[in-house]
């Protein structure tokens, strides 16, 4: 047996029950609110969030737990495995009743994900991977886009980044906007599209489960240095990152930073 198999089998079983109990929400005029910093959540969240919880520690009582919709508690740093969780990634997308919103889980072990389920129900998909057995779409398994420059890929990131002349002179073929970040970086694993960036701030419940299964299907999620990302340290927050197969990921690395630079310097003016 694999020895993180009862893992996977855990997490496709709570990434399906909590997408259905998602689904019950949604295009169903959900109470939603600014939380500080900001940003927007709805009760489909906090519903889903509580139900991972529940029942996610109920059958890993030992693991810590990291969700965008729960307090943060440094305890997990201490524990060989840790939850992390996004009850629902893109609630911007789910509250305007568009479909690529998705439920994002991850075991992650010694800082990398090693278990991963990403389900987004209105689009009928669940992904899976686990460490060294590959990443999966309803028993079809994944390989990353063998594209090997950036003239015609299909790339997706943020709407700001793409518009910049270090983007646009690729002749990068580039995509409708996807804020789902997991599932953007989820698209880039099942091939849908070649490569995504993702800009800074974002944090590990948008990134774990869709890092890995980037990583299973052969492909590359890294920060624009080039380094791995790496999870369940003081801080959930990252910086600007990149994804696309082994070939691609260099031509992509040197246009997004330098994309950086220019959206960096267009906040200055």
């Amino acid at each position: 047996m694999h020895p993180y198999e009862q893992d996977l089998l855990v997490l496709r079983n709570a990434a399906g029950r909590a997408a259905e109990l998602a689904m019950t929400f949604f295009r169903n005029n959900p109470n939603a609110w600014a939380k500080t910093g900001g940003s927007i959540v709805t009760e489909a969240d906090m519903a889903v969030d509580a139900f991972l919880r529940e029942t996610l520690l109920a059958q890993r009582p030992d693991y810590g737990w990291l969700s965008e919709e729960t307090a943060d508690d440094l305890a997990r740093r201490s524990r060989e495995r840790v939850f992390v969780v996004d009850p629902i990634d893109g609630t911007r997308a789910f509250i305007e009743g568009a479909d690529h919103w998705c439920v994002s889980l991850a075991v992650v072990e010694d800082g990398r994900p090693v278990v991963a389920a990403l389900a987004a129900p209105a689009r009928a998909e669940l992904f899976t991977a686990v460490k060294g057995g590959g990443a999966w779409l309803h028993g079809r398994r994944l390989v990353i886009s063998r594209q090997g420059g950036l003239l015609g890929a299909k790339l997706a990131g943020p709407r700001g980044w793409l518009r910049t002349s270090a983007i646009q002179r690729t002749g990068a073929a580039l995509q409708p906007h996807i804020s789902a970040l997991a599932y953007r970086l989820a698209s880039v694993a099942s091939a849908e599209i070649d490569a995504a960036i993702a800009s800074p701030r974002a944090n590990d419940w948008d990134l774990a489960a869709s890092d890995l299964l980037v990583h299973e299907a052969g492909g590359m999620l890294t920060e624009l240095d080039g380094s791995t990302p790496s999870y369940n340290q003081e801080t959930s927050r990252h910086g600007a990152l990149a994804a696309a197969g082994k070939a691609l990921q260099p031509m992509l690395l040197a246009s997004a930073a330098e994309a950086e630079r220019e959206v960096a310097r267009g906040r200055r003016v």
